[in-house]
């Protein structure tokens, strides 16, 4: 993983000093929170419903032992003794004092991390595949490119107030599990010819109006990079909307525009800014490239498993490493009824220690709120499953219906109009009741507490959105989402429904699926495809209405 060089740590320090400067001058009232808002906003600092919430960047998702140990004592010492882990492989912290948080962020320097670019209208932590650098199916580690991508996003002059803010995803694997095309920028790793390059994708995102990315280069060559991303958002800087906040994603700029015309202003400024980078980029990307070398692996062999609870953790929460030897474990942080992407300060030194004793001292976090040990050898796997497990970590349910995607919603969340953490809860622990969810198989629930969506519902299997309508909490259901290389946006199922009735309305679809497939290879996802809308808004309406006529006579 990358380390920090003299010039890392002196500018991090400087941040540092300059935000703890900015806090005591908010604490001594010298500056109003209008004053102090946008200063604090460049620190990943927000003001939730009931605290300030700091959000910490676990730049494209890689974290040693030890900064996930430090990730636990902020936890323990400047919060509740847990950390949230979000869909944009980042970490937040819901109760800091404001007086504390320069404390945090010195600490988490110690370590090489910081909250720098967390929010505000600028370019985001970049996110990566969880699995990279270990999958089988990887054609190369997209992580130096996303190292590249954010040591030139970070505190770039012109990038610092753009129209609105900014993201950008890379995956070194045809099988999309970064989401690329629901980013502003999607980079997809290609080879061609015995060249590597990049898909570049634009315009994705999602929100009050979700888009699925476009592509303005079908190849672009790895040397390339920075210079061209530069180019569209210097375009974007240029084209995008300042009148309207709403309006003022790439998404709304390549739909106003139209594609052939962003590519045009894209070809004509990259050709501007090529010839200035002159090759630094490149001597940079092979420095960090170096330090992105594999484990040194030590030899492994496939367990015998008899217990058939380990044999399903294996075949769930594990995937083929490019090692025949390894594999790659995803620890859920799904528990049935537990918080989605919640973790104890003792929960996150275990799974430190873990990644010591098994994995090589390094860790993963996902987009989809799980922690990943990505270099396992095969033959630690029982030994990893019962420590797991003594510390309810331990859940069989990678990629079931409930490894369940949901924002923190209105229980912290300022923004949202409905809870999804009690929804996401619900579901979890019905189907735990129903004993289903292996039979059920792959299915992605993906729950937002606003339109903002930052569960991601609108590329989800199953999408809820839960809105407020007249005071009331009213959830959206959309079905056929997909966030993979053959992205979709779901499709509205009809009128949304009560709180007290969108966990039975799951139940039904679900069911209505298993009704419904064509053999238990069949996902629900190829279900829906294949048959359409109609046979599970059925489910989900006519039953319900049926019900209520019954219960009426």
């Amino acid at each position: 993983m990358y380390l920090y060089d003299d010039f890392d740590r002196a500018f991090l320090a400087e941040r540092n000093a300059q935000f703890r400067a900015q806090v005591a001058r908010r604490l001594d009232g010298s500056l109003t929170e209008d004053e102090f808002k946008p200063l604090r906003l460049m620190n990943g600092v927000y003001l939730q419903l009931h605290a300030y919430m700091l959000r910490v960047a676990i730049p494209y998702g890689t974290l040693s032992s030890d900064q996930m140990r430090v990730l636990a004592e902020l936890a323990e010492r400047w919060d509740k003794g847990y950390g949230h882990f979000t869909t944009r492989q980042n970490i937040q912290y819901n109760w800091p004092r404001l007086a504390d948080i320069p404390d945090m962020l010195d600490r988490l320097g110690d370590v090489n991390l910081h909250a720098i670019q967390t929010s505000g209208n600028t370019i985001r932590n970049v996110t990566a595949d969880h699995f990279a650098g270990a999958a089988a199916d990887e054609i190369a580690d997209p992580r130096p490119y996303a190292e590249l991508l954010r040591q030139w996003s970070t505190d770039h002059p012109e990038f610092q107030f753009l129209p609105r803010k900014f993201k950008i995803a890379v995956t070194g694997s045809p099988n999309d599990r970064a989401v690329t095309r629901a980013h502003d920028i999607g980079l997809v790793l290609k080879e061609r010819g015995g060249e590597l390059g990049f898909e570049v994708i634009i315009g994705g995102g999602l929100g009050r109006t979700p888009m699925i990315g476009k592509t303005i280069r079908d190849f672009l060559p790895e040397a390339d990079l920075l210079p061209y991303c530069e180019a569209i958002v210097s375009v974007y800087n240029r084209l995008g909307r300042r009148d309207n906040k709403y309006k003022a994603r790439i998404k709304i700029t390549v739909h106003e525009n139209g594609l052939d015309e962003m590519q045009a202003r894209v070809e004509e400024r990259f050709a501007e800014l090529r010839p200035l980078f002159d090759g630094v980029d490149q001597a940079q990307l092979g420095r960090i490239r170096s330090m992105f070398a594999a484990p040194e692996y030590r030899d492994g062999h496939a367990p015998a498993v008899t217990d058939p609870v380990l044999r399903s953790w294996i075949e769930t929460n594990t995937v083929p490493h490019k090692r025949d030897d390894h594999a790659i474990v995803t620890i859920s942080l799904k528990a049935h009824g537990a918080t989605p992407g919640d973790a104890t300060a003792d929960q996150m030194r275990l799974m430190a220690d873990l990644a010591d004793a098994h994995a090589y001292g390094e860790l993963r976090i996902s987009h989809e709120q799980n922690v990943i040990l990505p270099h396992v050898p095969r033959d630690a796997l029982p030994a990893l499953h019962m420590a797991l497990g003594a510390a309810g970590l331990g859940t069989a349910n990678v990629g079931l219906a409930s490894d369940i995607i949901a924002c923190p919603g209105m229980d912290y969340c300022a923004l949202a109009t409905a809870r999804s953490i009690p929804v996401a809860q619900g579901i979890a622990t019905r189907l735990d009741a129903l004993k289903v969810e292996h039979d059920v198989g792959h299915l992605k629930i993906k729950i937002s507490g606003c339109i903002n969506a930052c569960g991601h519902h609108h590329v989800g299997h199953i999408g809820i959105l839960g809105l407020d309508r007249a005071g009331v909490e009213n959830y959206q259901i959309t079905l056929g989402g997909d966030g993979s290389e053959t992205a979709a946006i779901g499709e509205r199922t009809g009128p949304g429904f009560a709180y007290d009735q969108i966990v039975p309305a799951v139940e039904r679809l679900i069911l209505a699926y298993l009704s419904l497939r064509e053999g238990e290879d069949e996902t629900f996802l190829q279900a829906y495809r294949r048959v359409g809308m109609a046979p599970f808004k059925a489910a989900l309406y006519e039953t319900a209405a049926t019900r209520e006529a019954a219960n009426a006579a």
